[in-house]
């Protein structure tokens, strides 16, 4: 079986580096869910000689600042799962008290409707949070 990972970005790319990747990903409820992507195919973090590793953990930590400073989030989650899709990949993904599973994991049963207006407002802010991501992420690349 073809790994979707390894045969597409998985999601709006908003930057690609020589070892891994940054999309937004289209989850319906969630505007600011964003995956690090690594870009060779191994299944587990421990996959990934240690330099590898600070190399993905410090993208996972630009991502979650820039969701800081431009969404102003309750929380920010980060996961790595690989259960459906066994690529390592994080998920960083912006939280709000308002969002309809909030406190719950995006993964859970939806507690409320999902409030179309303050989603709204949070997509509006995403071209400038994704823009300051590219040249957060491209300054980091070249230290």
């Amino acid at each position: 079986m073809a790994c979707p990972l390894c045969a597409e970005d998985g999601g709006a790319l908003i930057w690609r580096g020589e070892r891994l990747r940054v999309i937004r990903a289209q989850e319906p409820g969630f505007p600011a869910f964003y995956r690090v992507v690594w870009n060779g195919h191994v299944a587990e973090f421990s996959d990934l000689a240690a330099a590898d590793r600070v190399h993905c953990m410090e993208a996972v930590t630009v991502v979650e600042l820039a969701l800081r400073q431009h969404l102003s989030p309750t929380k920010v989650n980060i996961a790595a799962l690989g259960n459906m899709v066994p690529h390592l990949h994080w998920h960083v993904i912006a939280r709000f008290d308002w969002d309809s599973h909030f406190p719950a994991p995006v993964w859970a049963a939806a507690q409320r409707p999902s409030p179309a207006a303050q989603e709204a407002a949070v997509q509006a802010l995403l071209p400038a949070l994704e823009a300051h991501l590219q040249s957060q992420l491209a300054q980091w690349a070249t230290r």
